[in-house]
């Protein structure tokens, strides 16, 4: 299933090019809950910032325009009952409230303690859940207990499923690592098992969110320094995963996602917070594709445009020795310096708004831009230029028909399964691992009665890989080692 999974994606090989890019100063916490559907096709309640401070709003028309309901602090999560007008708030601590009223202010009545910040919506009206360890029936008057039989380690996240009895929570472990675990229950948390395992570290940034249909997740994953930002689909229960969107632009602050009324949805928003709320602005990121392509509506708008840290480079790739020119994509009002790092060694390489510099070495180098104004802000594209040796690796060959190629986890931590699809006349092949200069540090034989073989990088250092059929024309795929 993984193997065809990703190769569909290798074939389409669609990015998203968000119309939004920038950096937030904000508390709100990317872990929390900040943005939940109604029961109504078009209708979604966001957290995010006012003129002064934050508010909870309200939207019937897809985040196009929003009303702010309540202009109100230290909320850790909302989320809406399939109710009119029902809406949920955790308040820090721990405390939870309720309104029938769409959050309006004064609304709100005290429910309960002892709340924890992923707050859920059930299947049917009045039907919230405490994580995964209780449920209320009731409208957050009384819970009931689960069992949790076969639930392990500290949790990430957790979601409940348009089915009844159906939920899930992703897990990890302090003694594994570079695991995280997703677990599944099919009798409202009675008993979990697991349902898939990702093999990424514990510092991995997760949120999930039901879609429409029974069976359907949207995933969000950020890596710790937002190296990869990423967004998974899977349409039965968990169990297998599809790679939808990669967002490659530097500090993209989405604070919350959640899956729609309609076949395909997902919403995506977005919360810039600057000097002290004199820079605010909320995005709605709207998607009828699975979160393929997204319309971005702008419900809310406080003080100039956001400051945003960005930039491009030309070119990215080549042999050594590499010129490279770099263009200053920044946006904000009197900015008054820049600050390049080529090489993402801490220190400052040029101070030109639009320099240029020459790489005198193979490899990947991180880039990264910070420009002041009254604050700073950082922007960091992570291995962003390919340095070669005069042969250089091209990862854009035209390929074969019929040879698929592909590996997860990538990035790795210690070992990796590499996905393989043969021709039909080619019954025996090797795949063959390169270092960044080209030169070739392993074979690994395979045949075409299997799909897949793991690769253990033991003995290996940090950095970039590539791996290829010995096969004229094979794609040329690339891996990154994090040890």
């Amino acid at each position: 299933m993984i193997n065809k999974i990703f190769k569909r994606f290798s074939m389409r090989k669609k990015l998203i090019i968000l119309l939004l890019f920038g950096f937030l100063i904000s508390t709100l916490a990317f872990a929390d809950h900040h943005i939940t559907r109604g029961p109504d096709i078009g209708e979604i309640y966001f957290v995010g910032p006012t003129s002064t401070g934050e508010g909870i709003y309200h939207s019937t028309d897809f985040g196009e325009t929003a009303t702010c309901m309540d202009s109100i602090s230290e909320v850790i999560s909302i989320c809406a009952d399939k109710t009119s007008g029902c809406l949920y708030r955790i308040r820090m601590p721990d405390a939870l409230y309720f309104s029938n009223n769409y959050g309006n202010y004064g609304s709100w009545v005290y429910r309960h303690n002892n709340i924890f910040s992923d707050i859920l919506s059930g299947k049917d009206q009045g039907y919230i859940y405490n994580g995964i360890t209780e449920h209320s029936e009731d409208f957050g008057v009384n819970f009931i207990s689960h069992i949790c039989n076969g639930y392990f380690g500290l949790r990430k996240t957790a979601e409940i499923d348009n089915q009844d009895s159906v939920g899930y929570a992703i897990v990890y472990k302090y003694s594994v690592y570079d695991s995280l675990y997703l677990l599944t229950t099919f009798d409202n948390f009675e008993n979990l098992e697991v349902k898939h395992k990702f093999n990424w570290s514990q510092t991995t940034n997760v949120e999930l969110s039901r879609g429409n249909e029974d069976g359907e997740l949207y995933l969000y994953k950020t890596t710790a320094f937002e190296e990869e930002k990423e967004l998974w689909y899977s349409n039965d229960y968990g169990d297998s995963w599809e790679l939808k969107n990669e967002f490659n632009c530097p500090n993209l602050p989405i604070t919350g996602i959640v899956g729609g009324r309609q076949s395909g949805e997902l919403y995506m928003v977005a919360a810039y917070i600057q000097l002290g709320y004199e820079i605010a602005h909320i995005y709605i990121y709207h998607s009828l594709d699975y979160g393929e392509t997204f319309t971005v509506y702008h419900p809310f708008s406080h003080g100039s445009e956001p400051y945003v840290g960005n930039f491009e480079a030309s070119p990215i790739s080549g042999t050594v020795p590499l010129t490279v020119q770099f263009t200053d994509l920044s946006t904000g009002e009197d900015i008054y310096s820049w600050e390049w790092d080529f090489d993402n060694d801490g220190e400052i390489d040029s101070y030109e708004q639009n320099p240029e510099y020459t790489y005198q070495d193979t490899g990947y180098y991180s880039v990264s831009l910070t420009i002041n104004y009254m604050q700073s802000i950082t922007a960091t594209r992570y291995y962003y230029i390919h340095v070669t040796d005069t042969v250089a690796i091209d990862e854009d060959i035209t390929f074969v028909p019929g040879i698929e190629l592909n590996s997860y986890p990538n990035p790795i931590v210690t070992r990796t399964e590499i996905y393989y699809t043969l021709p039909d006349n080619i019954r025996e092949a090797v795949i063959e691992i390169y270092n960044i200069k080209g030169e070739q540090i392993e074979e690994i034989f395979i045949n075409n009665n299997q799909s897949s073989i793991e690769w253990n990088t033991k003995g290996l250092a940090s950095g970039i890989y590539f791996y290829r059929l010995n096969i004229i024309n094979s794609p040329i795929k690339k891996m990154i080692l994090l040890k």
